[in-house]
């Protein structure tokens, strides 16, 4: 069984992957990504990726309805950072907006995240290799 994260950090985690890779991501290829993570996620680990409640693309315009809301704001420009969440320490008295974290993930969870992203990359490519 795999763990479960929070769909947020997971973006998190393709936006900075993909903008280390020098590739183009946006708010509804996030939603895409997110609904190939999670599919191979429970093929894999036997269980959803996310704590939060996804919803197929089929039926609706998200898989995930909290990522959506954040990144609508973008609508189809490149994203160069994730989303920004509020966090209190505690003991202290100020609120600090930072960028959502990227989920620590095994061995294992990682090999599958790098071959989600490998496809991504490839299906995009290929998409662009036939408009030509």
């Amino acid at each position: 069984m795999g763990n479960v994260y929070s769909a947020q950090n997971v973006a998190a985690y393709i936006i900075y992957e993909l903008n280390d890779l020098k590739k183009f991501v946006n708010a509804m290829e996030i939603q895409e990504i997110l609904a190939d993570v999670d599919m191979m996620w429970q093929k894999v680990f036997g269980n959803c990726a996310f704590s939060e409640t996804t919803h197929h693309l089929s039926n609706s315009n998200y898989v995930v309805k909290e990522v959506a809301e954040q990144y609508k704001e973008h609508g189809t420009t490149h994203l160069l950072e994730p989303a920004k969440e509020w966090f209190l320490k505690y003991g202290e008295f100020q609120l600090v907006q930072r960028p959502y974290a990227i989920p620590n993930y095994t061995a294992k969870e990682q090999l599958l995240m790098k071959k989600v992203l490998s496809n991504y990359y490839l299906h995009n490519f290929n998409r662009v290799k036939l408009a030509v």
